[in-house]
């Protein structure tokens, strides 16, 4: 069964009422996908109303609803597909459904749908009574259908990148943990002596193994992706699971993109960057002595369980990190996230970044924008061996591209919220780790703007003295 909707339709269903049209319609379009209503494909193809062809006996309407069901499916673009509310009572295209989708059920309650639909005019709602008691008769079937489930627009984006947030998840990684094969677990050493016990505790028998390494950026050097490639004994069918901040994220999640030439990884963020970003879209990677990021991979975890209630232990520097990541995420989404409390800051944050790596998820254009402020906080960090905290690179970052941007508004924000301060490190090394980042050409580096909130543009081409200066005004002598 599939773990997501990389590389597949994302099917909607669901009882009538429950949004199927309505939200799949914006979902799609912020998965940059084509939309299909399954029940117009019909109407367009048959040239009559549902109504009608309702009227003329249920299930002639089955058959032809199998039928284009089955040519929607067949499609080789994935597409958001909403189906009709009985769509999934066929064997068939629930076999399709498998085979070919990943499918979210949208949850409703019965009392909303019933006045949803009460007025109209559809064949099987003119009764409240006989409208309830077919809710309950379909009911296992689309449980037995779904494989994800959601009642709003990030939940379903959230849903078809296989992202689960929910405080108490790390209570719950045995149900939540895709399979029945062996885990093991690696934290680095302070996430380890926090939480985890309470992931072995979780995990149960599943649990074989944990493994320890360094906290923060040395935890993605290549000595130590070797210890833990000769430290792992699961097989191919066996699970990496990741405890810990984005470092560790990184770092297992190229471990299991490697060993035995890949393996299933399941990442448990602990930290506020984690949730709502580094754990998000299947980056992974090891750092370089000239470089930060510059061995990876591509490797989507079959799940992400974010639980914001580990954030409570979470030091004050930590979540500074984080609100970099939250800042930047706002400002991409043209929303004030960072006003948010906490676990809807980490919902939305996470919902903003699934929607765009699955739009793009080998990182070939659009997902390019998550790199906000990035370029030059890569440098910044590189410049400084790493020892910066990230979220301070970022607003440093951040106050450059939007310098660059002429975005007096966004820069106010990022002044307010983050209090970005000038960095000592030395100049030519910072230039020359940005004259390496992954999206220049040449040595003329590609840079994200934003102009106004909410529309950023990639891939921007800007005159080589304007981007030293500008990096250049982040660093005090």
């Amino acid at each position: 069964m599939a773990a997501n909707a990389l590389g597949r339709h994302l099917a909607l269903a669901g009882f009538m009422g429950a949004g199927k049209t309505t939200l799949g319609e914006r979902v799609a379009q912020r998965l940059r996908r084509p939309f299909i209503d399954l029940d117009r494909e019909i109407e367009r193809r048959t040239g009559s109303t549902v109504a009608d062809l309702f009227a003329r006996g249920e299930s002639a309407f089955r058959a032809v609803e199998e039928e284009v069901a089955a040519d929607v499916l067949a499609a080789a673009e994935p597409a958001v597909v909403a189906l009709g509310g009985g769509a999934v009572l066929s064997e068939a295209t629930r076999r399709r459904l498998r085979e070919r989708a990943f499918t979210v059920l949208l949850e409703i309650e019965p009392d909303v749908a019933w006045q949803r639909v009460r007025d109209a005019g559809r064949p099987l709602a003119q009764r409240e009574e006989a409208f309830r008691a077919l809710l309950d008769e379909r009911q296992p079937v689309y449980d037995a259908a779904a494989q994800g489930r959601a009642r709003d627009l990030d939940g379903i984006v959230l849903a078809a990148a296989g992202v689960h947030v929910q405080i108490g998840a790390l209570d719950l990684l045995a149900e939540l943990v895709p399979g029945a094969a062996p885990v093991e677990i690696v934290a680095d050493a302070n996430v380890a002596g926090i939480h985890g016990v309470t992931a072995q505790l979780a995990l149960g028998d599943r649990d074989v193994a944990t493994h320890e390494v360094p906290p923060g950026e040395a935890a993605k050097a290549i000595a130590v992706l070797e210890r833990l490639w000769r430290a792992l004994r699961i097989g191919r069918d066996g699970t990496i699971l990741a405890l810990g901040g984005g470092c560790t994220t990184d770092l297992a999640g190229f471990a299991a993109a490697t060993y035995m030439r890949g393996v299933a990884w399941v990442a448990v963020p602990t930290t506020l960057v984690g949730q709502v970003d580094a754990a998000i879209g299947g980056k992974t990677a090891v750092d370089l002595p000239g470089g930060k990021n510059l061995v990876g991979a591509f490797h989507w975890p079959t799940r992400v369980v974010i639980d914001a209630g580990v954030l409570e232990t979470l030091p004050a520097a930590e979540r500074a990190n984080g609100m970099a990541e939250v800042v930047k995420t706002g400002l991409l989404a043209g929303e004030p996230f960072w006003e948010l409390p906490e676990h809807e800051l980490v919902r939305r944050c996470a919902a903003y970044k699934a929607a765009v790596c699955l739009a793009d998820p080998h990182d070939r254009g659009p997902r390019t924008v998550l790199n906000l402020g990035h370029t030059f906080a890569h440098a910044l960090e590189a410049a400084a061996g790493y020892e910066l905290p990230h979220g301070r690179a970022v607003a440093l970052g951040l106050v450059a591209a939007l310098r660059l941007s002429g975005n007096d508004e966004a820069l106010a924000v990022v002044s307010r919220e983050l209090a970005p301060e000038p960095v000592r490190v030395d100049r030519d090394a910072a230039w020359a780790a940005l004259a390496r980042d992954k999206k220049a050409r040449g040595r003329s580096p590609r840079l994200v703007l934003l102009e106004r909130s909410g529309e950023p543009r990639f891939g921007v081409e800007v005159p080589v003295a304007e981007v030293r200066a500008a990096l250049d005004d982040l660093i005090v002598d």
